[in-house]
């Protein structure tokens, strides 16, 4: 009896671990998504603003780290890449930095102005 009732109380113990686990990973994969749109929503517009073409529209996660915020929170920092043309025979690389849901920085590689 005694042991019946530890094998059912260690089951449920592991089940809620187990719905612990998923509901971290589903807020990790909806935060994550979150921030490609916004990442990918800022290199388009930069390309436009540069009168670039971004090619294949995407970015690709390149880079995770933890750093923290100027209020002292830790945040994750996502690096995203993205490919652009400013003539239409080469192709250059950009980078977009985001810290949580904020854009940090965009970067781009120097590239020929016809």
């Amino acid at each position: 009896m005694i042991v019946a009732v530890y094998i059912k109380s260690r089951t449920m113990l592991n089940d809620i671990i187990f719905l612990c686990v998923m509901c971290l990973a589903y807020v990790y994969w909806f935060n994550a998504e979150k921030a490609k749109e916004i990442a990918l929503a800022t290199a388009r517009d930069h390309c436009l603003a540069m009168e670039v073409q971004m090619l294949d529209g995407y970015v690709a996660l390149n880079g995770l780290w933890l750093k923290r915020d100027k209020a002292g929170k830790m945040q994750l920092r996502r690096s995203f890449l993205f490919e652009f043309s400013s003539t239409g025979n080469e192709r250059y690389n950009g980078t977009v930095l985001m810290l949580g849901q904020k854009v940090e920085s965009i970067y781009m590689e120097p590239y020929r102005i016809d």
